[in-house]
């Protein structure tokens, strides 16, 4: 086990100092299928925007596509099977939960290659890539943004289960919010379901009605955006999480409180599909290790726009000038990239 773990660190270490390689394919892909996790290409989830970066993928290299959306958990392996009996070269996998039957479609079809979204390889194979993303680096300028916008000096983060996604976006919003102001004061709470907005709210409400939390970060699917919700009606501000939530969860402006969230810790889930499908498209075989950690440096983490929130531009300007620091590899979150603990105790 320790040999293993070993093994899944040092690839990531090499991934982000740049020492990963391509090498070049056989034959390049001409069609690619989408299997969602439970939900639809048009749910605002990371299904949508997987989809997304699929198609402009399809859009720019002839490709032929198809997409399945999934009802329930146990469709998983039906679906992808689906993919594989119509012949298609490519299937982009969305979600940590379809992991284990991804792995197994990918041992059974070696010539299919399989792009797995927010899975990490527990082996390596050479027709299948999980594509991961910095959350610490997303967490940290969320939590810059909240440091730098509290009047109470008060943050706090309301997050669904403790898995290491999840953690990654906690310790890094919250060496983000230490690293604008050292003696500013943190509060967060796990909530072991991803899908309980009225506990996300409950937190949410204890943080800013009892405590004198101004600035409430949400991470962990509807939990966390329940959280958010019920503290933009509360009047304190809010932060979303993964995609911009601005346009998600507050309806592009027509939901109430939509002009209280003042930003989104980012993951480009369409810039990791599209990335890996240009690769085989243009022959390249997926990275070594079977993973793919995008990072600030190839655009894969960010923050989204204030939209309707009055935030000043000096605030989002230093923001920005982390992020810019980050991708330079400036600045540290101080969290590990793979299992999200703190580095160094």
């Amino acid at each position: 086990m320790k040999t293993r773990l070993f093994a899944l660190l040092l690839v990531a270490a090499l991934l982000l100092t740049g020492l990963s390689t391509v090498s070049v394919a056989q034959d390049e892909i001409t069609s690619v299928c989408l299997v969602t996790d439970i939900g639809r290409v048009n749910d605002g989830t990371f299904n949508q925007f997987a989809y997304e970066g699929l198609m402009r993928a399809v859009a720019d290299f002839g490709l032929d596509s198809r997409y399945i959306e999934t009802q329930a958990q146990t469709d998983y392996e039906a679906n992808l099977q689906t993919c594989v009996d119509e012949g298609f070269d490519v299937v982009v996998v969305v979600g940590f939960l379809i992991y284990d039957a991804t792995v197994a479609a990918a041992k059974a079809n070696p010539d299919v290659y399989f792009i797995g979204i927010d899975q990490f390889p527990a082996e390596v194979l050479p027709n299948y890539v999980g594509v991961q993303y910095r959350e610490d680096q997303a967490g940290f300028l969320a939590g810059t943004m909240a440091a730098l916008m509290t009047e109470t000096g008060k943050v706090g983060g309301v997050y669904g289960m403790d898995i290491p996604p999840v953690r990654k976006f906690r310790n890094g919003f919250e060496q983000g919010a230490r690293y604008i102001n050292p003696d500013i004061e943190l509060f967060g709470v796990y909530i072991p379901d991803f899908q309980a907005p009225q506990l996300g709210a409950e937190a949410a409400d204890a943080f800013v009605s009892e405590q004198g939390v101004d600035v409430v970060f949400g991470a962990g699917g509807p939990t966390g955006s329940g959280g958010i919700v019920h503290a933009a009606e509360l009047g304190a501000w809010v932060i979303g999480v993964d995609q911009d939530e601005y346009g998600t969860t507050f309806g592009n402006g027509e939901a109430p409180g939509s002009d209280k969230i003042i930003s989104s810790a980012v993951k480009r889930v369409d810039q990791g599909v599209y990335d890996m499908i240009e690769a085989l498209a243009l022959g390249e075989s997926l990275p070594e290790g079977s993973l793919y950690l995008m990072d600030a440096s190839v655009n894969g983490v960010g923050f989204a726009p204030a939209h309707d929130a009055a935030v000043p531009e000096d605030v989002t300007a230093q923001v920005q000038a982390i992020l810019d620091g980050m991708a330079a590899g400036e600045i540290e979150t101080g969290v590990d990239p793979v299992t999200g603990d703190l580095l160094g105790g």
